[in-house]
C-alpha cells in the first residue's frame, strides 16, 4: 500500500488542481461564454474520439496492465514492449478510421436537424482520436512503471490550462469561435504529446519489439487478455459517453450543452477514485502474479473507506450548496439540477466499492470484467431508451444511477463469490449516518446574502463537521494517520 498510498496523495494533489480548473471552465467560462450548442460541440467531439479510441487500442491497454510484469526488464528494456504496444494501436488506428469515415453519411445525416454545428467539424474527429490513442498507451506504460502520477499533470493540469488560455482568447476577440474549437483541439492532444517528449526524456522509448520474446503461450495469453479486453475497455466508455450521445441525438445539442455542465459536477466525487485506481491496478497486477490474496483483499478494504470518506464529503459539500452552484453556472442550466444529484448518486456506489473492477481485470477470471459490463452497456442503452423521452436530460442521469447501482452490486456479488472478498464493515453505516447528519445540519444554516460567501462558510462547516466525526469515531486508520502528520507538521511537534 505504500507506493499507492504515496501515489494517491501526490495524484489527489494534481487531480483537484484540475478539479480547480475544470470548475473555472465547465461552471464559470463555459457557461458564460458560450451557448449551449458550442458547449454541446465541444464536448461530443471528445465524446466520439475516446469512445473510438477504445476501440482502436484493440484491448492492449488492458494487455499492458496485466500482463506487463512478464516483459518487465530495465536491462532488456522492458523486450521492446511499448514498440510492440504502438504497432498494434496503429493497426487498430487504421481500422477504427475507416469504420468512421464509412459511416460519414449515417452520422451527418442524423446530426442535420439538432446538431447541424457538429457537421463542419466532423473529421476534427480523427485526430483527436490518434492523440487520445496516444496518451492511453503512454500513460497506461507510464503506470505499469509506477509512474501514474505524470499522465494526471498533463492531461488534468496542463490541458485544462491550456483550454482556459483559449477560451481567455476567445472572450477578448482575439480569436473567433472557428479558431477557438482548433485550439481546443490542440489542447486535447497536448497530454500525449508531453508524454511521448518525456518518455525520450526518460530514456523510456523503446520502440523496437522483441519477437522473440514472445512464445505460443503467452502469445495465445495476450490474445485472449486483449480480447476481453476490447469488449471491457469499450463497454466502460461506452457506458461514460452513450449517455451524452443520446441526448444529442434525442434532444440536439443545446441539451448536450446543459448536460455537459451540470453532469461535471456528479463527476468529481469520481476524482480519488480515478487517482488511485491508476497505480492500485498495477500492484494488483503484481499480487495476483504470485497470488497474494491478503494484499489484495487489504487493498480493496482500505481504498473502499478511504474513496467513501472523500466521495460522501464531496457529495454532501455539492448538494449542500446546489442553489450556489446555479448562482455561478446561470440560471439557463437549472433543468439540470437532479443531473448533478443522480449522477453523483451513481458515482457513490463507484466509490463504495473502490477498486473491484481493477482486481476483476486483473484476476485468473478477468474475462468476467467483460461480461459484467456488457450487462452494464446493455443496461445503460435500454434505460437511456426508455427515460430521456420521458424525462429529458434527467431521464439519462436516472438511468446512468439505475444502472450503476445495478452493475456495481453484480461486481460485489461476483467479488465475493469467487474468493469472499467483502469490503464493508460496520464504518460503514457509521460514515453513511455522519453524512446525512451533516448534511441535516447544513440545511439549518440560513443563506448568506452573497453567494460566495455562503460558499465558502456553508463548505467549511460542512467539511469541519464531517471530519471532525469521522476522524472521533476513528472511521479509516489511513485518514486519521494523514491528519496526526499533517497536525505535527503545522504544530511543530
Amino acid at each position: 500500500m505504500g507506493i499507492i498510498k504515496k501515489q494517491s496523495i501526490s495524484g489527489s494533489i494534481y487531480s483537484y488542481i484540475g478539479v480547480g480548473l475544470g470548475f473555472l471552465i465547465s461552471g464559470i467560462l463555459f457557461p458564460n461564454l458560450l451557448s449551449k450548442n458550442e458547449i454541446g460541440l465541444l464536448r461530443i467531439l471528445v465524446s466520439y474520439s475516446t469512445l473510438l479510441a477504445q476501440f482502436a487500442v484493440l484491448g492492449f491497454n488492458t494487455v499492458t496492465i496485466k500482463l506487463f510484469p512478464n516483459f518487465r526488464s530495465t536491462e532488456k528494456k522492458h523486450h521492446g514492449f511499448l514498440g510492440l504496444a504502438l504497432l498494434i494501436s496503429l493497426i487498430g488506428f487504421i481500422i477504427t478510421v475507416a469504420i468512421y469515415l464509412g459511416l460519414h453519411h449515417y452520422i451527418v445525416n442524423n446530426a442535420k436537424d439538432k446538431s447541424s454545428l457538429f457537421i463542419p467539424y466532423y473529421y476534427y474527429v480523427i485526430p483527436l482520436l490518434f492523440f487520445t490513442l496516444l496518451f492511453g498507451i503512454f500513460d497506461t506504460y507510464y503506470r505499469v512503471l509506477y509512474n501514474a502520477v505524470k499522465g494526471i499533470i498533463y492531461k488534468e493540469v496542463v490541458q485544462r490550462s491550456l483550454i482556459i488560455v483559449s477560451v481567455i482568447l476567445y472572450f477578448f476577440k482575439l480569436i473567433d469561435f472557428h479558431v477557438l474549437v482548433i485550439l481546443y483541439t490542440l489542447a486535447i492532444i497536448s497530454p500525449s504529446l508531453f508524454l511521448l517528449a518525456a518518455l525520450a526524456k526518460d530514456k523510456l522509448l523503446f520502440l523496437k519489439p522483441d519477437f522473440s520474446f514472445i512464445d505460443k503461450k503467452l502469445a495465445k495469453q495476450m490474445a485472449s487478455v486483449a480480447f476481453f479486453g476490447i469488449v471491457a475497455s469499450y463497454s466502460g466508455v461506452l457506458v461514460v459517453n452513450i449517455d451524452l450521445i443520446m441526448v444529442d441525438h434525442y434532444l440536439g445539442l443545446s441539451n448536450v450543452g446543459i448536460y455537459t455542465i451540470t453532469f461535471f459536477f456528479g463527476t468529481l466525487i469520481l476524482v480519488p477514485l480515478r487517482t488511485m485506481g491508476k497505480i492500485s491496478s498495477v500492484v494488483i497486477a503484481d499480487a495476483w502474479k504470485t497470488n497474494d490474496l491478503k494484499t489484495i483483499m487489504d487493498i480493496y478494504r482500505k481504498s473502499s473507506l478511504s474513496l467513501s470518506v472523500a466521495g460522501l464529503l464531496l457529495l454532501i459539500g455539492i448538494w449542500g450548496n446546489i442553489d450556489n452552484i446555479f448562482k455561478i453556472i446561470g440560471t439557463d442550466y437549472e433543468s439540470g439540477k437532479y443531473v448533478i444529484l443522480f449522477i453523483a448518486l451513481a458515482n457513490i456506489t463507484d466509490v463504495f466499492l473502490g477498486v473491484s473492477p481493477h482486481i476483476i481485470v486483473n484476476s485468473p477470471h478477468y474475462r468476467w470484467l467483460s461480461f459484467l459490463l456488457i450487462f452494464f452497456t446493455i443496461l445503460v442503452i435500454v434505460t437511456n431508451y426508455i427515460f430521456i423521452p420521458m424525462y429529458g436530460i434527467i431521464g439519462a442521469a436516472l438511468a446512468s444511477l439505475i444502472s450503476k447501482a445495478a452493475y456495481n452490486m453484480a461486481k460485489y456479488l461476483f467479488l465475493y463469490w469467487k474468493w469472499r472478498f467483502q469490503p464493508f464493515t460496520v464504518k460503514h453505516l457509521y460514515l453513511i449516518a455522519i453524512s446525512i447528519f451533516t448534511w441535516y445540519l447544513s440545511e439549518l444554516i440560513p443563506p448568506f446574502n452573497h453567494f460566495i460567501i455562503d460558499i465558502i462558510i456553508r463548505s467549511a462547516i460542512i467539511t469541519l463537521l464531517f471530519t471532525t466525526s469521522v476522524y472521533y469515531l476513528k472511521i479509516s486508520n489511513d485518514i486519521n494517520t494523514s491528519i496526526n502528520k499533517i497536525y505535527h507538521r503545522l504544530s511543530g511537534h
